[in-house]
């Protein structure tokens, strides 16, 4: 292999992967880090992502290699959509599966209408308050690390826009949206206060990410496709 071609990867590459399901995004990137260097003897090599995904959702996630690294933070400003799956008639601690159910509420009362005036009051700017069970610190320790003790901590609240909001389906209990917001926005925390604009429950129970700024998921990687590029351009004498 000619120094040429092997320094592709370190010269910077942006590379589109969807995240599997249960995944964390460490997890991704370390996969990603070890194929790389596997694959041309690269002893150390710069790779990291802009901006995280939670195991519970999949999704497209941007992964900068090398020189490109210096990049990440430009794509962290950047709107994202999803398409969320929420589950009315409950709630969790979590805002979504990482927990329990801890309380029921009545449906009967909700309608294909009223969900689309309910969504319909969330677009533009809104304070939102992260979940307590996030990565958010608080004194120097992750929120999470407080919620899973039993410890109640004040978790400021946070301006975030939402651009879009369209129903995808309704199929009681099961509601499906797609949403375009601002960076730093918790799709968690939309999904529980929903709940609560429908005079109801609601937690998260399945989340993608479809796009960030123009980039769609759509055009991602998946592991087995990363993997087959690799080997062609081993092939092609990278």
């Amino acid at each position: 292999m000619s120094s040429e071609k092997l320094s592709y990867f370190e010269e910077g590459q942006v590379l589109l992967f969807d995240k599997p399901l249960y995944w964390t995004s460490f997890d991704l990137v370390n996969k990603v880090r070890i194929m790389i260097r596997s694959a041309f003897g690269i002893k150390k090599i710069k790779v990291g992502h802009a901006g995280t995904l939670d195991p519970l959702a999949s999704g497209l996630m941007i992964i900068c290699t090398g020189r490109a690294t210096k990049k990440i933070d430009s794509f962290r400003d950047l709107d994202k959509e999803y398409v969320a799956t929420i589950k009315a008639g409950a709630t969790t601690p979590s805002y979504d599966l990482e927990t329990e159910t801890d309380a029921a509420y009545p449906t009967d009362h909700i309608t294909e209408e009223l969900v689309i005036k309910a969504l319909e009051s969330f677009l533009g700017e809104q304070m939102q308050v992260p979940p307590a069970y996030s990565a958010k610190q608080i004194d120097g320790k992750r929120s999470y690390e407080f919620a899973r003790k039993g410890i109640e901590r004040e978790i400021k609240p946070v301006s975030v826009v939402f651009r879009e909001m369209e129903l995808l389906s309704f199929r009681m209990p099961e509601i499906r949206v797609r949403i375009v917001c601002s960076k730093g926005t918790y799709i968690r925390t939309f999904a529980h206060d929903l709940g609560k604009a429908l005079g109801s429950g609601c937690y998260l129970s399945a989340l993608e990410r479809t796009a960030i700024g123009s980039l769609r998921v759509s055009e991602a990687y998946n592991l087995e496709k990363f993997e087959n590029f690799i080997e062609q351009m081993k092939q092609n004498g990278y």
